[in-house]
């Protein structure tokens, strides 16, 4: 049993909080969402019908019953909203990317630190299934020495989406900040803070003016971590790759909690997160003289498991899954991709 629900607002509800923010904090009982910043609309009304729908930011902010504002609007807000709720004596989620830069970032841990709050980055793909699986692979030793590491996010959108502040002209727009935030952090969680990196920026797609490809490798002491993505691949390759001394591991497929979230799903139900056994990965590796291969059961995704340890952080003490001082490496890695492409060349990660 939950103790005091943290009275939560959501500074929008957009995609974000209407696939994630919204449903994982429906089903936690440690939240009680108590105010939705809407300019316009009232679609937060189905989730919750009880909360009260503002059309000023200052409001959430000026409310003192509020104790968490989840700020999940466009990249370009995130710096200066989530400093006026840190102000404003509240806790913080704030969607990936952290900020738009890594000073920014700094600004705010100190800020936070300052206030004696909070603050939390939702890269809630730490929680897909298969990144699960990849990590407990890689940490029980299966395929031995790592030698190489590969992840790919690739979609085919071959039209450029109207009228969505991801497909404007900016530094900052497209699918390194998007999609590269979420890639770059599974790594970082994987293997630290590499010693360099190596950036492809590219637009592939006709009309775009964004990037919507990378291909991004991190180099460490005895080994690369490569991951790309590119809007206009139809037909899919392994999701991960993974090499080691010993053996082998091939993942193909997409964690299922998204595509469920979008069809109205409701998480932490029975089944919530597996994926059939046809997308469950395949390993090809030596264990004590033993030449094993076949597939491994993916280990089920669970987004929920971000707001439950926000909660238990805030009321008990515990500490932080995703923690503010990794968003903000990930900020700078992917500052470093910036520069990387501009100048053609790799550059090390100071």
């Amino acid at each position: 049993m939950m103790d005091k629900p943290i009275q939560t607002a959501l500074a929008s509800f957009g995609m974000s909080g209407q696939v994630f923010h919204g449903p994982s904090l429906k089903v936690n009982p440690g939240f009680r969402v108590k105010a939705v910043w809407e300019r316009s609309k009232r679609l937060s009304e189905t989730l919750f019908p009880e909360a009260e729908i503002v059309r000023e930011y200052d409001r959430l902010l000026n409310d003192p019953e509020l104790e968490l504002i989840v700020v999940n609007t466009p990249d370009r807000l995130h710096f200066e909203m989530a400093k006026a709720a840190l102000l404003a004596g509240k806790h913080v989620v704030i969607e990936k990317p952290f900020t738009q830069t890594s000073a920014e970032a700094a600004q705010l841990i100190e800020i936070a630190r300052q206030q004696q709050k909070l603050i939390a980055v939702y890269q809630n793909r730490r929680w897909d299934g298969d990144f699960l699986t990849v990590q407990q692979i890689i940490r029980s030793g299966l395929l031995g020495r790592l030698v190489e590491f590969e992840s790919q996010f690739d979609r085919y959108r071959n039209a450029v989406a109207p009228n969505t502040w991801k497909e404007e002209s900016d530094i900052y727009g497209g699918v390194l900040y998007n999609l590269g935030a979420h890639m770059v952090d599974q790594i970082l969680v994987l293997f630290g803070k590499p010693q360099a990196v190596t950036a492809q920026l590219q637009t592939v797609r006709a009309g775009s003016q964004v990037n919507d490809y990378y291909h991004i490798r991190l180099e460490y002491e005895n080994f690369s971590a490569l991951t790309r993505c590119s809007y206009l691949v139809r037909e899919e390759g392994p999701r991960y790759i993974v090499h080691g001394n010993e053996g082998s591991f091939l993942k193909w497929g997409i964690d299922p909690q998204e595509e469920a979230l979008k069809k109205g799903a409701l998480p932490g139900g029975p089944g919530w997160g597996a994926e059939p056994e046809s997308l469950w990965g395949v390993i090809n590796t030596q264990l004590n003289g033993l030449h094993v291969k076949g597939k491994i059961e993916t280990i089920p995704g669970n987004y929920p498991a971000f707001y439950q340890n926000l909660y238990e952080a805030i009321r008990l003490g515990k500490e932080l899954a995703v923690k503010p001082e990794e968003a903000r490496l990930t900020v700078e890695i992917l500052e470093r991709c910036l520069e990387s492409n501009r100048q053609k060349k790799t550059l090390p990660v100071l």
